[in-house]
């Protein structure tokens, strides 16, 4: 049976481990201080679960860990790629702020990860619903849908947000 993670228990995994996650991460990331960022990001993670057990497997747990926050770190990326394109587009003086531009993006993060999880159809209808403002009859057209699979959509979107957002 799994111990639980202990403190002295997360140091040791640290002091034994620390050193291969970060060659492991820097291996699928260009940058060694972003590799560096992800490795200790790992650790916090386990350090603020409240009920981690203590790994049989460290090295596969911690790779397991890392995955799920190189994921969300490319994410990210692509996010921001996006949203500086359409910031590109914009002529100068409808430049947001710096301090704006950084809201934007926190809030677009928060909104990808809300949404993770949905099918694409499911996600595209939602969005054409909240962004664009288009009735569920607009929406079915522009999908080639039917209204009635729209409002399913839009009650597997409505019932994933509240799910995820508190649990």
């Amino acid at each position: 049976m799994a111990q639980p993670l202990s403190g002295d228990s997360l140091a040791t995994l640290y002091r034994g481990h620390h050193g291969w996650l970060l060659g492991w991460l820097r291996q699928r990331l260009a940058c060694p201080q972003q590799a560096a960022d992800l490795a200790q990001d790992t650790f916090v993670r386990l350090l603020l679960q409240r009920e981690a057990q203590a790994p049989r497997e460290p090295r596969a747990f911690l790779a397991t860990v890392a995955r799920g926050l190189l994921i969300d770190h490319y994410r990210r990326a692509s996010l921001e790629r996006a949203y500086l394109e359409a910031l590109a587009q914009l002529p100068e003086p409808e430049v947001p702020s710096p301090e704006s531009q950084a809201l934007v993006m926190e809030t677009l993060v928060a909104i990808d990860r809300l949404l993770d999880g949905l099918k694409p159809v499911v996600r595209e209808a939602f969005l054409l619903s909240q962004l664009d403002g288009l009735t569920y009859p607009q929406i079915a057209e522009r999908l080639g849908l039917s209204v009635s699979s729209i409002q399913q959509y839009m009650t597997q979107a409505f019932t994933h947000c509240y799910r995820v957002a508190y649990a």
